[in-house]
């Protein structure tokens, strides 16, 4: 059983890392040019929407983090078999859950605050006198929208990976470990 959750979890993280790799790049690389008037060109880039320059920051550093869980879980793989009641053993545990919490969460905000950005982007403001920038940049927009479906891909499978992690807390809280302590 813990050898399936374990390979699952890799499984999971791999391809987390996958969808987070893809949506930073798509991000970064994402560039199209139009010519506004005769001879002035704009470039649309992520540089000009601040929230796509915090969702490649953010799906970098949580690609990142997950493959150093990976390492992480690949060395400990290679260790002696770890004993349930190993203090170390359980603060790993806890700090893994609660990283892994917030690289969920993060992850999720940052992809929410790019989207509603790009909405605007899409749909213009008038209260706001913000114009329909999408009726120009098509392209762009669309692979934008293609890195923010990959980037909440990339969110689903990192909170699945975070209930594995709180299945390895909790079960260390079993009932017949309680009740072994307090007869001791």
């Amino acid at each position: 059983m813990e050898f399936r959750m374990a390979k699952g979890e890799v499984l999971l993280r791999v391809s987390a890392i996958l969808f987070l790799v893809s949506t930073a790049c798509i991000v970064a690389f994402d560039t199209e040019t139009k010519v506004v008037i005769l001879m002035i060109k704009k470039k649309a880039t992520y540089k000009d929407l601040d929230a796509l320059k915090i969702l490649l920051y953010v799906t970098s550093a949580a690609a990142g983090y997950n493959m150093l869980q990976l390492c992480k879980h690949s060395f400990s793989a290679c260790s002696t078999i770890r004993n349930f009641n190993d203090s170390y053993y359980m603060h790993m545990a806890w700090i893994s859950f609660l990283l892994d919490q917030i690289v969920v969460y993060l992850t999720f905000a940052t992809n929410t605050s790019a989207f509603e950005a790009c909405l605007f982007a899409l749909t213009g403001s008038e209260a706001f006198q913000w114009m329909k920038v999408c009726n120009k940049f098509t392209r762009f927009c669309y692979q934008i929208g293609g890195a923010i479906l990959c980037c909440y891909i990339a969110s689903i499978l990192m909170a699945m990976i975070s209930t594995i992690s709180a299945y390895k807390v909790l079960r260390m809280y079993s009932p017949k470990r309680f009740l072994r302590l307090k007869g001791k």
